[in-house]
């Protein structure tokens, strides 16, 4: 007789998410793995508004990632509307994607993520031994916040940037003391290197496809192709090679690409770009004795730890050579078009895309967020994992599974915002 294990709340992640798992004779036979936020229907919500509300109204979907939402529907919006951003403004979007992933990636790994590994339930159970560990983690987040509140005037949800630039540009002043604060973390970003290539994870590969924009020019943030090292592809080309579809048993849509799975995130990065990190990076993927390409989901947490040594490092670069010169937010005539906008965000790669009528409406939108991308490849690979630790206790398998799902980092509460859906 086979066995079920239902897990109806899966913690420390970013919103709500159920997995059922039915096993019988070693093998499973069911395995859902589905997002139980309710659904928002942003791409709904938007239709109908101006070109210079999606921004505003996207970055709701996530209070973790709601820069990444308004940089990637910005872009989009520009696209559509033929604007090219000055070099400064753009440079100002990378640093403020660059604070946030700072900050998003020091969370996940000390506060989500590290309490699997040293034996503990929660952050605030393990705060008595890992005091020094857990300031680390604080010391990273307040600099990547005072990063983003410095350039978006506020902590969450950004209102300084906007279509055709910045509503308030941060002085010359705020751009040095941005530097030090970012220059005093420098040490915390290597002791958390240092931490998470010390754990031991489990031994496992994934069948996914690592995807991830990559540039020629650097270790990409706004630019480049979205790419594997056997494929790759335009932005605009997206829905040539990237579906959705829906589950009756989750609130978030599953995408594939031509039909396979795929997975983003930090993983994908390292994989596809390592030789463009920093110089400290490099040195900190080298010292951690992670080989790449690595296939094994787990490795994720590794490489949000150098991932966040590179972007601290690009941080400090851009403050060092940012001299802000005076500009206003440029007047883009409204037209129709399409506009597309891809971000690598903290989880991965995000997609934005807004179709305008000739009065600047929105009258379409479709929003692709990294977990979305990833969620049937974190189905599928704890499908292709359980048989391997059922012969674990119970909680020890449970265990195995969370640790399994959260080394992705996922945010279900960015997923479950779908409006149009192809049920199956």
């Amino acid at each position: 007789m086979g066995k079920t294990i239902t897990l109806n709340h899966i913690t420390k992640i970013e919103g709500h998410a159920k997995l059922e798992l039915g096993i019988d004779k070693g093998k499973v036979k069911t395995c859902k793995l589905s997002a139980v936020e309710g659904s928002r229907y942003f791409e709904g919500l938007v239709r109908g508004r101006k070109y210079y509300e999606a921004h505003e109204m996207t970055s709701r979907i996530c209070g973790v990632c709601s820069c990444a939402h308004v940089i990637a529907a910005i872009s989009a919006i520009e696209n559509a509307l033929g604007y090219n951003p000055t070099e400064q403004t753009k440079t100002l979007r990378v640093l403020m994607t660059l604070g946030e992933r700072i900050r998003s990636h020091a969370t996940h790994l000390y506060f989500l993520a590290l309490p699997d590994y040293v034996g503990y339930e929660s952050a605030l159970a393990m705060a008595p031994k890992y005091k020094p560990q857990l300031k680390n983690a604080l010391n990273l987040m307040k600099v990547g916040n005072a990063v983003i509140k410095t350039l978006a005037a506020r902590d969450l949800h950004p209102v300084s940037a906007t279509i055709g630039g910045w509503l308030k540009l941060p002085t010359q002043q705020q751009v040095d003391e941005m530097r030090v604060q970012l220059e005093s973390i420098r040490k915390d970003a290597r002791e958390a290197c240092k931490l998470f290539s010390s754990l031991k994870y489990p031994d496992f590969e994934s069948k996914g496809e690592w995807f991830s924009l990559v540039d020629e020019k650097e270790y990409a943030v706004l630019d480049g192709k979205f790419s594997s090292k056997d494929n790759s592809f335009e932005k605009s080309e997206y829905r040539k090679f990237i579906s959705e579809y829906h589950e009756l048993y989750s609130s978030a849509n599953f995408v594939v690409r031509e039909n396979h799975r795929y997975t983003v995130g930090a993983l994908s990065r390292l994989n596809n770009s390592h030789k463009q990190l920093s110089v400290n990076a490099k040195k900190m993927l080298k010292e951690s004795g992670l080989k790449l390409p690595s296939y094994n989901p787990y490795h994720n947490v590794i490489a949000q730890a150098i991932d966040m040594m590179h972007s601290l490092d690009h941080a400090i670069e851009i403050c060092k050579n940012l001299k802000i010169v005076p500009e206003e937010v440029q007047k883009i005539q409204p037209r129709s078009g399409t506009g597309v906008g891809a971000v690598e965000v903290p989880r991965g790669t995000l997609w934005h895309e807004y179709t305008l009528d000739d009065l600047g409406t929105i009258t379409n939108a479709n929003i692709i967020t990294p977990t979305a991308q990833n969620l049937l490849n974190m189905q599928e690979d704890i499908r292709e994992f359980v048989p391997s630790v059922l012969k674990k206790k119970k909680e020890d398998i449970i265990m195995d599974i969370e640790k399994l799902i959260r080394s992705y980092d996922p945010c279900f509460s960015c997923s479950a915002h779908f409006l149009e859906v192809k049920w199956v």
